[in-house]
């Protein structure tokens, strides 16, 4: 469940004395959670173990459910030879072992039951961390705020130009196989709009167009901006 713990991290803005800054001043910049937190091992460890535990538990559902099954195999095979007080006691076992698995499977997988919680206690210790990462590279850099591209912030266009994923990174100590610099995207990334729910190519529900907020593109290498 990246969802809710990650994007409450993440899914906002890091502020960085956006009050003390003129506002024509101000830098802004964003950077890939998702793609950063992928390229810890710390990450990776942390989900193969809650990945581990979800599995264990899930056959121990199943064998719960398998000595259910098994019980009412049994029952309906003696059924015939049993009187109505055996019968009864055969049938509130059967109950009570249904009622048993029903809690565990709920207190287990349910919401905020013992996985949400071992995720959230394997996790935190990452977040905490690439967070610390985020707001470092904010404050190195001088931006009065940085996004998550992959949060719930509706980003309509990024420009490469203002990309701090590398940046985040090499704080971590995960060195990019280029040079980390300003804008450059994560392999096999590019510029791109994004869509809004509801609707294709920017366009909400009932037709209208979503105006397309982008920011202006950098000059060319070796070339001028035509007016």
């Amino acid at each position: 469940m990246r969802s809710r713990s990650l994007r409450w991290l993440f899914g906002a803005v890091l502020l960085t004395g956006l009050a003390s800054r003129p506002a024509d001043a101000q830098k802004i910049g964003y950077a890939d959670s998702k793609y950063i937190l992928e390229k810890l091992p710390a990450y990776g460890t942390a989900q193969q173990e809650v990945n581990r535990l979800s599995t264990a538990w899930q056959k121990e559902i199943e064998a719960k459910r398998a000595e259910i099954d098994r019980l009412n195999r049994d029952y309906k095979l003696s059924e015939p030879l049993l009187r109505d007080e055996q019968k009864k006691k055969r049938l509130d076992e059967i109950a009570k072992k249904e009622t048993e698995a029903r809690e565990f499977q709920q207190k287990t997988f349910g919401f905020e039951g013992t996985v949400f919680k071992k995720r959230q206690e394997l996790m935190k210790p990452v977040y905490d961390q690439v967070f610390a990462a985020f707001e470092k590279v904010a404050k190195q850099k001088q931006l009065a705020i940085i996004f998550d591209k992959s949060g719930d912030v509706t980003m309509l266009y990024t420009n490469p130009t203002h990309d701090y994923t590398e940046y985040v990174l090499e704080e971590l100590g995960i060195k990019s196989p280029e040079k980390n610099q300003p804008g450059r995207q994560p392999a096999g990334a590019d510029d791109q709009q994004v869509s809004l729910p509801g609707g294709e190519n920017g366009k909400e529900e009932g037709g209208n167009d979503f105006p397309n907020q982008s920011e202006e593109k950098p000059t060319p290498p070796g070339g001028s901006r035509k007016p």
